[in-house]
């Protein structure tokens, strides 16, 4: 056995954060009154992780970048046909399930994120730009953001019973490696995988500064 680092720090970083973020983002939604403010603050940081990991799934080592772990229909189905079998290949990175589940999750929380800035509740909190859209628009995003919190939920158990299951079943633990960011491996069990290919820490710097800007301009308003 030999360990492969796989996930690089900042695709880590990425991850632990939005958990949090999302955890945060239930509680203080749940709490209400002045937590409301935070729920806002947490949603202008959540939106600021997702634009770092778009970049950074272009411009990221191997197994961030979404050309590496994307896969067409036909490669998912396979996998899914094929995936109780014990002798299932392995991928380093994320299997054709798992790249569903990053999609997935990118899309359903950047739309959360999205709807959130038009929203308005009328009591406590109000998007930054809920008043550049009429009060029946923001009324249905507002519903929409609602509704689509149970969409989020669902995601999570999933995530969580797909965690479990190959744990369970397949031996193969998730969460170890986004933790120390390496996988075990059997010798040779991933003898095509090419070099990490790991970037510069200035570029992930690089990246972090852009999503700041981008998202301290959407916060107050550059854009409306």
């Amino acid at each position: 056995m030999k360990s492969i680092r796989v996930w690089d720090l900042p695709v880590r970083l990425f991850h632990w954060l939005l958990v949090l973020s999302i955890v945060g983002l239930f509680i203080t939604q749940e709490l209400g009154g002045n937590w409301m403010e935070w729920h806002a603050r947490l949603g202008f940081f959540v939106i600021g992780l997702i634009l770092f990991r778009l970049q950074w799934g272009v411009f990221g080592s191997q197994h961030a970048r979404f050309v590496s772990f994307v896969r067409g229909p036909s490669a998912v189905l396979a996998y899914m046909r094929d995936m109780k079998n014990p002798q299932t290949k392995r991928y380093l990175g994320h299997n054709p399930i798992g790249a569903l589940s990053v999609i997935a999750f990118l899309l359903v929380i950047g739309f959360q994120a999205a709807t959130g800035l038009f929203a308005d509740d009328d009591i406590m909190l109000s998007g930054p730009y809920a008043v550049a859209v009429s009060k029946e628009i923001s009324d249905l995003l507002t519903k929409i953001h609602k509704i689509n919190s149970n969409v989020i939920i669902g995601l999570v158990v999933l995530h969580l019973a797909a965690i479990g299951f190959y744990l369970l079943i397949k031996r193969d633990n998730l969460v170890k490696p986004m933790i120390t960011g390496k996988k075990s491996s059997i010798d040779g069990e991933f003898e095509t995988v090419l070099p990490e290919n790991a970037r510069p820490v200035w570029l992930a710097w690089a990246c972090a500064i852009f999503s700041m800007a981008l998202t301290y301009a959407i916060a107050t308003r550059w854009f409306g």
